[in-house]
């Protein structure tokens, strides 16, 4: 089984922990039992059945909300406030949120006139936020055990930010609280064999004028081993002015021990050209943009998930080339990695269904793991077959790993499986391929302290 990851993170972090089946962890989730926003231009009313919250700066509009945790045995290692933005209700900024000493009011006394004060930790800074988004909020450094505890939002900007409110049933806000501890992991009593190659690198990487991609590039000076760019790697369409000018001078320098896979961004420019012509022939053949090598004991497979260009569906090409690749390799291991994940939480793009013929074939030749990116963000599922169930025996390890220097973004509904999320911290994913396991690590930008880490074995 995999160890249990530990996360570390600041305001908006979105980072929920769960550990393997021996640790005595448990969540809980709380709905809220007071919530309501006031007006400035209405003073004297009361909007405690509203079906929404909202921060706003034109007129000024504050959201207030309260929940009661009780029964907690353990000592709680994550709390998340969850929101949802309403079906129209996207804003550039999606507020400033506060913790509050004031946890006396009522949802259906407060009003302008007597709001309650919005006095204490800043818990979020929100950026933009889109329709039917959930916005996780990391409250655990305010939320430390048993007790009523009272949150508050505000704006400064006139594009007021919509959120369901408790009236909404299943979109209701939540608090998600984790509490006990996940096992210590065993010690390593033996030094790992030296000379294992590495697979490093993430997705949806460079952007002109944007400076992540260069603090992840960063990382890669310092890691040896072949480097995997997940796809959208130069934006905002993969032409050969955006490989050469944004994706050239950060990630561009390890050009020559890249082997990438091609993202929708890529496709942007007519046949993926800017990126097939960029990458040569470590992209594969163009047109198809699938291919294969091996690293030590280890089969590595590259392929396109833009599956609507280059069919994934059984019985494909792809797909068909695919089995028969697998079917010929001599590896005790095998990795695979393409662009859109089969599983993500991500809440601006859902789970791609298309690439489940591809999932399947690597499930039934006993593939270990996955790596995708496209959600701008990094999760980590538990090992699964191709129709999302759990399985420690065979199932493949899927990670999404699009933190490469792109903007962040949120996450939604929290799949099933889920182990591990972030959304705070660009990075690199690491993985160092021994004989007959594999070791995982989330290596973070400089300056930043999230980390996930962890080993299996191969089937």
């Amino acid at each position: 089984m995999a160890t249990a990851a530990v996360a570390t993170a600041t305001a908006a972090v979105v980072a929920l922990l769960t550990t393997a089946p021996t640790a005595s962890a448990a969540t809980t989730t709380i709905s809220p039992t007071a919530d309501t926003y006031v007006q400035d231009s209405t003073p004297s009313t009361n909007y405690g059945t509203s079906s929404q919250l909202t921060v706003d700066n034109s007129p000024v509009r504050q959201s207030f909300l309260k929940f009661n945790v009780s029964g907690l045995t353990q000592a709680v290692t994550s709390a998340q406030l969850r929101i949802r933005v309403t079906g129209s209700g996207n804003s550039s900024n999606g507020g400033t949120w506060k913790s509050m000493t004031d946890t006396t009011w009522s949802e259906t006394g407060v009003t302008w006139n007597n709001k309650p004060a919005i006095d204490g930790a800043t818990v979020a800074s929100l950026g933009s936020v889109t329709n039917n988004q959930w916005v996780e909020i990391d409250v655990t450094s305010v939320v430390p055990g048993n007790g009523t505890f009272s949150f508050g939002g505000t704006s400064t900007s006139s594009n007021g930010a919509y959120y369901d409110s408790r009236e909404s049933a299943a979109d209701a806000p939540q608090l998600v609280i984790t509490t006990g501890t996940a096992p210590s992991p065993t010690p390593t009593t033996s030094t790992p064999p030296s000379g294992d190659p590495v697979l490093v690198g993430a997705g949806d990487i460079a952007e002109c004028g944007a400076t992540h991609d260069e603090a992840t590039a960063n990382l890669l000076d310092g890691i040896s081993g072949t480097v995997m760019a997940i796809g959208d790697n130069a934006y905002p369409n993969g032409s050969a002015s955006d490989f050469t000018n944004c994706y050239g001078p950060s990630w561009g320098r390890h050009k020559a021990r890249t082997r990438p896979a091609s993202g929708n961004h890529e496709y942007n420019t007519s046949g993926a050209s800017g990126y097939f012509n960029y990458f040569g022939a470590s992209a594969g053949e163009a047109g198809k943009g699938y291919y294969s090598f091996d690293l030590g004991n280890w089969h590595v497979v590259s392929l396109n998930s833009n599956c609507s260009i280059v069919s994934c569906a059984a019985g494909s090409a792809q797909e068909q080339w695919l089995r028969s690749d697998l079917a010929a390799s001599t590896k005790p291991c095998t990795v695979a990695y393409w662009h859109h994940p089969r599983y993500t939480s991500g809440s601006s793009h859902g789970p791609s269904t298309s690439v489940q013929p591809l999932y399947q074939a690597l499930y039934d030749n006993n593939a270990e793991v996955i790596v995708t990116g496209h959600n701008h963000q990094y999760e980590r599922f538990a090992p699964m077959n191709a129709t999302g169930d759990l399985d420690n025996t065979r199932g493949i390890r899927q990670f999404v790993a699009g933190m490469g220097g792109a903007g962040m973004y949120g996450f939604g509904t929290i799949q099933p499986n889920s182990e591990v999320r972030n959304n705070n911290t660009w990075g690199v994913l690491k993985l160092t391929l021994h004989s007959g396991s594999y070791d995982w690590q989330f290596v973070p930008e400089a300056g930043k302290t999230f980390t996930d880490s962890g080993t299996n074995t191969c089937h």
